[in-house]
């Protein structure tokens, strides 16, 4: 007895491989079917080298063509094995947190660059522009976002949202705050492994009500650790900015820091460098510039890297004072120092834009341990 091609991948149709949604005909598991009189052979391709999904394909196929064909059909089925096609590293579908757009982590190679003086001064240009923004203190060892919007004292609210309790950020001067300052005594050191500290980040990001946001900013802490890794792996990130002061021993860790991301394992991309405390001009001398820590040596780094220049920020009292008494510099209307941010925050909004429109969504990373660390042997 001849059986038909039609006749057997009719019957292959009725069954599906393990794990999978689609018949084995739809999904293109089968590649061929040969009959010889009471013979079939069928060449089945899997994404998967385990033994019981192919023993199981195997038996499944037997069984469907014996009940549905014949039951005198000599069956052969040659399984191969071919993985898939590797899917885009920043390709997700949808947002883990609904309602915020766009997430833009700020970082430095090393402490001290003003980092957070730039997001703060950030978040309130881009509110002052008109983004709904929101920022998420993740330096957990040293917070200083709240006392630089002026909420050292705040503490969140619970809320209710479709029926489940949220932290309500607090908001200042038309930003959004969380921080782990909020639940910590003014004296109080927060000493906490690595796993502590992810999991108070993660009740930060997703046990708050964020509402809907244009721009949520990810203070993060100096360095390359595992807070860094938390976030990534946590947030599908849209794009990083590194903040560096001009001198080579800042350079070198803002080079680390870009590295960070552009690891191949992670892939965030780098909208571009900010140089904070570029230049010195003082009151009484408006037109001299005196270059202090070196000129134009981020500028230099953005460009040696081959990525986007966002701009300096001078090395003005007024910054330091204004975010010392929790209201940002970029508040002052009509000063140098609002023109600087509001340049530098312009040339942020322009590159997000550009990556959204070149590039796929970022994937929340799934690695646990950085590529290229080894560990120590005694």
């Amino acid at each position: 007895m001849k059986f038909s091609k039609q006749d057997i991948s009719n019957a292959l149709e009725t069954i599906s491989i393990a794990g999978e949604g689609k018949n084995m005909v739809e999904s293109g598991a089968v590649r061929n079917i040969v009959t010889f009189a009471d013979e079939v052979i069928i060449d089945l391709v899997l994404s998967t080298p385990a033994m019981h999904i192919k023993k199981r394909a195997e038996e499944d196929i037997k069984k469907a063509i014996a009940e549905k064909v014949s039951k005198d059909a000599e069956v052969k089925v040659n399984i191969k094995v071919e993985a898939p096609s590797k899917k885009n590293p920043n390709l997700i579908k949808g947002k883990p947190i609904p309602g915020i757009q766009n997430i833009i982590a700020v970082a430095s190679g090393k402490g001290g660059v003003g980092k957070s003086t730039v997001t703060a001064n950030m978040a309130v240009t881009l509110s002052k522009m008109g983004f709904k923004v929101g920022v998420l203190d993740a330096d957990i060892y040293g917070p200083s976002i709240p006392m630089m919007f002026d909420v050292y004292n705040e503490k969140p609210l619970s809320v209710q949202v479709d029926g489940k309790s949220k932290m309500k950020p607090i908001e200042n001067y038309g930003v959004k705050v969380l921080s782990i300052g909020f639940f910590t005594k003014p004296n109080q050191a927060v000493i906490w492994r690595g796993p502590m500290a992810a999991k108070a980040l993660n009740q930060l990001i997703f046990d708050a009500a964020w509402g809907e946001l244009d721009f949520l900013l990810v203070d993060l802490p100096p360095g390359t650790g595992d807070i860094h890794l938390s976030i990534m792996q946590s947030l599908p990130i849209t794009g990083s900015v590194v903040v560096s002061t001009p001198q080579n021993v800042a350079l070198a860790d803002a080079r680390k820091g870009v590295a960070m991301f552009q690891q191949e394992n992670i892939q965030v991309p780098v909208l571009g460098i900010i140089e904070n405390m570029a230049y010195f001009t003082p009151a009484e001398l408006p037109d001299n510039k005196y270059y202090i820590f070196g000129q134009e040596g981020a500028k230099n780094l953005a460009e040696d890297l081959d990525i986007p220049f966002l701009g300096e920020i001078p090395l003005v009292q007024g910054i330091r004072e204004a975010g010392d008494v929790g209201r940002p510099a970029a508040m002052q209307t009509a000063t140098p120092t609002e023109e600087a941010f509001e340049e530098v925050t312009k040339k942020v909004v322009e590159e997000t834009v550009r990556r959204n429109e070149t590039l796929p969504p970022t994937e929340a990373i799934k690695i646990t341990t950085m590529a290229g660390c080894s560990a120590v042997k005694k």
